[in-house]
């Protein structure tokens, strides 16, 4: 049986273009106020309907690969059938489909258990909602 869970709501905002933000550092922060050494796991979610979670490397060019990745799998200009918004909005509607909600991470003594070079990113291409939350939830 768990002896700590703790919850987080972040507010972030995105901006008006798509954007790959990095959230490792938000996560590592929570992270230090809650486990207090402990292991266990961190859940980031976040609660939209149009925005993911990747765990990817930044800052070498992955972050940008990934929205063109997006933008060649999911065209703003293809006939979506969800048509309200920006055109294209559609396609903002599948990407969680592609890009889950959520991820699930270990941590190892109250510390965050990434690989060399990965980060926890939030993934947003609907450039009509600027403002997201990010739920950081600790169970250990």
């Amino acid at each position: 049986m768990s002896d700590t869970f703790a919850t987080h709501m972040l507010s972030v905002t995105t901006g008006r273009t798509e954007t790959v933000m990095d959230l490792t550092e938000e996560c590592t922060q929570f992270l230090d106020r809650v486990t207090h050494g402990r292991d266990g796991l961190l859940n980031v979610f976040v609660p939209h309907a149009t925005a993911g979670i990747a765990i990817l490397e930044t800052g070498a060019g992955s972050d940008d690969d990934l929205l063109t990745a997006l933008g060649t799998l999911l065209p703003a200009d293809a006939p979506w059938r969800h048509r309200h918004g920006s055109p294209g909005h559609g396609r903002d509607h599948v990407l969680p489909a592609l890009v889950p909600p959520h991820a699930t991470l270990p941590v190892i003594g109250g510390r965050l258990e990434l690989g060399t070079w990965q980060s926890v990113c939030l993934v947003d291409t609907n450039v009509d909602n600027p403002n997201r939350q990010v739920r950081l939830s600790f169970l250990g």
